[in-house]
Order: C-alpha cells, then structure tokens, then sequence
C-alpha cells in the first residue's frame, strides 16, 4: 500500500483485516485510515471489497483475522450494536425506513423516549428528531410521514437516524445513485456543515467526479485488497482510473469470426421511463453479441427490464425483428421469441424449491404443451437434452435446483430460455457469483448462440467478460447512454473513463 503523509493521528485506523467467505477472499490484508472530520473517498471496481470492508466496519460481518483500531484503541464488532455503540454509523445505498411511519418515528425507531409512567413521549421524540433535523437544514417537520417524501429527503432521513446516535463515524455508500443534481449539491452541503463539526465520514462512490468536489483523501480496492492512497488534490482522473483496473485482461477474446447478420433482432429509439431513462437508442443484429457497461445505478438493468415490458416506458420506440411492440409485456416478447435472463437469478429466474426439468420447461410451458396438460415423458427428455448440452451437473434433472451450484443454477436458467427457442436474449450479468470454470463455459454457450443467428445484449459489470464475447459496447451514466465502442480494441481505463464522468461524450 502506498501511503500518504499526514499531519495529525487517525481516529479509525484498520490493519491487514482479511473476511473469507466460500470460495471468495473478499478483504485480503486490507489497511485502511480515517482521520477526525476527514471526508475519505473509498471506490473500486465492483466487487473490489469495499462493501466487505464496510460492513465489518458496521458490525455487520466479523474479520476473519487484523485488527481495528478506534482512537488509539482496539475494538472489536461482534454486531451492528457493538458499532453503534462506538458511534459509527451506516447509511447503506438501499433506505431502511417504514414508509408509513413520520419522520421522527424512523429516525427513532426502537429507542422511542417514554415517560414516567412508561408510555411514549411523543412530544419529546417529536421535538429530539426535530432538533436533529433543524441542525442538517433539511427543511423537514419531524411528522411529515415518510412516504410523502422525495428521494432526497428520505437520504437526509436516513441521516439523521444515523446522527442520532451521536455518531461520530458515518459510513455513506452510494449516497447519490439515486439523487438529481440539484439534490447531490444539496447533500454535499449537509456533509461539508457535518465535516465542521468533526464528523469523519467514509464516503463510497462509483461515480469519480465526485470525488474531487468531496474528498479529502481517496483510497482505492481491488480485488480485496488496498492498491493506493492519494491526496485528492493530488490524484488525477487517469491515475484512479488505472489504479481501479490494474490489471491485464486474461482470457483473449473468444468472438473470432464475425457473424453478425444484416437483419436487426432489436431496436430502441427515444427510450424514456419516469424515473431514470433518457432518451435511449441502441440496436441488435440478428448475430451479433452487444455489450451494456456502466456503473452501479447507471441504469442498465433498468433498460432491460423497460425493453422485456417488466417495467413501463413513458415513451419512446421498441421493436422485435422489424416488427414495433407497442406495449411492451413479458408475454409479448416471449411470443416474438425474445427471452431474459435476469440479474438475480434465485428470485427472478428460478423457482429454487421445484425440480431441474420444471424449471427448464417453465417459459416454453404453452409452446411444448398448447393443450395445457404437462406431459411428463417430454419434460424429462426436454430436461434431460439441456443438461447434457449445457453440461449441467446433477445426477438426474429430478432434483431440486436450489441443490445445484451457483454455475448450474445459472445453466438452468438458459436452458429454460433456450428452451422457448427464443431468437434474441438479453443477459444480465450472466457470469455473476459464478467459478472461473462454469464462466468460461457460459462465455462460449453465448458465442454459439450468435454463431446461429441469434441476437445477444449482455449487461454486465465485468469489463473483461465484455471485453472476451462482444461485438459493441455501449456505455451508460446516469440514465443515458455516453459512448458506443464499435470495436474490440477498446480498453478498460476508456470504458470506466467515460461511465465514471472522467470523459464527456
């Protein structure tokens, strides 16, 4: 690690902290410091560990081995308790607020003040949240029932239940994924007043441009493990960029032949929902395999939720081999034979407590079996035909798929589209939580699929992966889309370049 000098003691100060969890080492000898009312930046790559770091910071999880030092003192977390009570705080990227209840309600949830006679102070808990509130300049009534809130107010929310523990450590991860310019600039001053009062504040964040309007220093992961700290007057856009990917790519690509066809299989013009889309075009070509990258919260999964009718448009043009879906519905673009495999496949894509072959036939039920009547034999020789094509491994599709690993899990959810023998699909995050082994099989089942014809968008977070299969990338930010990479010499620092805000397209 390399170090940057400073003037004064940290307050936090983490040592060679290691967490290992099956199969993954997600802190490996992690270092980490924070000084008193110090705005410290932690960013990476996703998957990089910080989010590890930050919940054994919190109590969440327990370090496997290192030790955490707390004003010159050695803690030691054993839950979120033990943190509260050493006054350091978490406000995570998700709200965990109840809708339902006021302001001053969450922020005081299970510490509700009482009166002598054991019943709730609710004067008191209005007036204590109020205080808090009035001290952050929100501009919010301690009674206002939360579900009447914006976005922006709600985070504040969220910060003021942490500062009521007299926090004097806050974690904030990702705290604008969510907010409009207007409200950033507005939380940005809530931190600065809370920097002058000494608060130390880890501060995650994908999106780098923020980092030079916050920081005070900045430390990067990747891969578990701590590559760099830098003053943030000091540090460059470039030097963050290459410290975040410091690595060389692999596998080399495996898309040798070009086999991308004349005939679209998608298009999307002028593609807008409510909240996050704007303005959207993109297209597919019959055999052609086409890249999403872009950071947490940029909006890809949002976009193939739109395109596949899982989430409504409030405008804009999608068509399905020539033809315009005006509506989009799941039902509709499996009928144009358009399938979706989605990001988290145990909840969306898989019914984990029902067998291999009912999951397989699932999509295609009306297709393989238009008289409503399931035939058994067929199922089991449709099932049976996917394992052995896809390599799934299990002794019989009889078994539950909540038995499998997480590659073959993964299997099963593209032998159930497969299955719809469905000519365009859209992958997210196809190879996540998955071994090297079961991730290059997939790598090669996606090329193949394009080899015959069929139209690919793959969305993924792994630079490398988009790198190894696709033909184009395209890159969003922010709800849009920036940049459009239509060859295969780009590199990463160029796509993180421009999905972190370092490049203007």
């Amino acid at each position: 690690m390399e170090n940057t000098e400073k003037a004064v003691e940290p307050f936090l100060k983490v040592q060679n902290v290691c967490k290992e969890f099956p199969g993954v080492k997600a802190l490996d000898n992690v270092s980490f410091d924070l000084c008193k009312g110090e705005v410290h930046v932690l960013i990476g790559e996703n998957g990089a560990g910080k989010s590890t770091l930050m919940k054994v910071l919190s109590g969440v999880y327990q370090q496997d081995s290192g030790e955490i030092y707390l004003n010159g003192k050695k803690v030691e977390f054993q839950n979120t308790r033990d943190a509260q009570l050493a006054r350091i705080a978490i406000i995570f990227q998700e709200f965990n607020l109840v809708p339902n209840l006021t302001v001053a309600q969450n922020i005081f949830l299970g510490r509700e003040p009482v009166s002598s006679r054991g019943v709730l102070d609710r004067k008191k808990l209005n007036a204590d949240a109020q205080a808090i509130l009035d001290s952050l300049n929100t501009g919010i009534s301690a009674t206002d029932k939360v579900e009447l809130l914006g976005v922006a107010h709600q985070q504040l929310v969220e910060l003021a239940k942490a500062l009521s523990f007299d926090s004097e450590i806050l974690i904030m991860d990702e705290p604008t994924a969510t907010l409009s310019e207007n409200e950033i600039n507005t939380l940005f001053d809530t931190i600065f007043r809370l920097k002058a009062r000494g608060v130390s504040i880890i501060y995650i964040s994908h999106r780098l441009h923020e980092v030079y309007k916050i920081g005070d220093r900045i430390t990067v992961l990747r891969d578990g493990q701590t590559v760099g700290t830098r003053l943030v007057s000091e540090a460059s856009m470039d030097e963050l960029i290459r410290l975040m990917v410091g690595r060389e790519i692999q596998r080399e690509r495996i898309r040798e032949e070009n086999t991308v066809q004349e005939s679209m299989a998608l298009e999307v013009r002028g593609l807008w929902d409510r909240k996050l889309l704007q303005d959207i075009s993109i297209n597919v070509r019959r055999g052609e395999i086409v890249g999403i990258a872009g950071l947490v919260g940029s909006g890809r999964t949002e976009l193939a939720q739109t395109i596949f009718g899982i989430k409504r448009r409030s405008k804009g043009y999608i068509a399905l081999f020539g033809r315009e879906l005006e509506k989009s519905s799941p039902g509709k673009c499996v009928m144009r034979k358009a399938g979706f495999l989605p990001e988290n496949r145990k909840e969306q894509g898989l019914s984990l407590n029902l067998p291999i072959r009912t999951n397989i036939v699932h999509a295609a039920l009306s297709m393989l079996f238009p008289m409503g009547i399931v035939r058994r034999k067929k199922e089991k020789d449709i099932a049976e035909n996917y394992r052995k094509r896809l390599r799934i491994i299990t002794p019989d599709t009889k078994r539950n798929v909540s038995n499998l690993s997480g590659g073959n899990q993964q299997k099963v959810v593209l032998a159930k589209w497969l299955a719809t023998e469905s000519d365009f699909l859209i992958f997210d995050e196809p190879t996540r939580g998955v071994d090297v082994g079961a991730k290059e099989e997939i790598h090669f089942l996606i090329d193949d699929l394009a080899r015959n014809g069929k139209g690919i968008l793959v969305i993924s977070s792994d630079l490398p992966e988009l790198l190894t299969i696709a033909d184009r990338i395209y890159v969003m930010r922010e709800g849009r889309i920036v940049k459009e990479f239509k060859d295969s010499h780009v590199t990463q620092e160029e796509i993180i370049a421009f999905a972190a805000g370092g490049v203007v397209a």
